[in-house]
């Protein structure tokens, strides 16, 4: 019974995490302003394990898409979300210059990955350097919500395990 116990509590924070998620994907935000790359960072730094990190991040993704339908960049959009992850497992403290530098290098790689998909696979955009070009140049004004959204999150999380960690200090048991 205490190993189930330990299991559930090993578990909750995981499995609250996907649901809170999808849950984020599900209700209105302005275009591009979603705590996924935010969470990628976080898992990559707080689990230290690539493939945990990825499947919080990939199946809160999926179970989202379930609901709001597949689209032909997916699987962009999740190979930028695995770089996130990479990217947090190189982040040691969580401490605030990390923090920057690891929201803006996941912000753009995001960016890059995500409209070579939209360029590569969409209609509208020709198969050249100019239909490729135009893909980044109309896609600029979604970054800076990428961008802003990656960093509140960031801080967001910084916060809450700041506090987490204060907590556990004051109540060891």
């Amino acid at each position: 019974m205490q190993n189930l116990l330990v299991i559930l509590k090993k578990g909750i924070f995981p499995i609250s995490l996907i649901l809170i998620l999808a849950l984020a994907r599900l209700i209105p935000h302005p275009y591009n302003f979603s705590p996924m790359l935010a969470v990628g960072i976080f898992s990559g730094f707080y689990f230290r394990q690539f493939y945990l990190g990825l499947f919080i991040v990939i199946f809160s993704m999926f179970i989202g898409d379930l609901f709001l339908g597949f689209h032909s960049t997916m699987f962009f959009t999740y190979i930028s979300l695995a770089i996130a992850v990479l990217i947090g497992l190189y982040v040691k403290h969580f401490k605030f210059t990390e923090i920057l530098f690891s929201g803006l290098a996941s912000s753009v790689c995001f960016f890059i990955i995500t409209n070579f998909g939209a360029w590569l696979t969409l209609e509208m955009y020709t198969k050249n350097l100019t239909g490729l070009l135009q893909s980044y140049s109309m896609a600029i004004p979604f970054f800076h919500n990428t961008l802003i959204s990656t960093f509140v999150y960031l801080f967001f999380l910084k916060l809450l395990c700041d506090l987490s960690v204060e907590y556990l200090k004051k109540n060891p048991n």
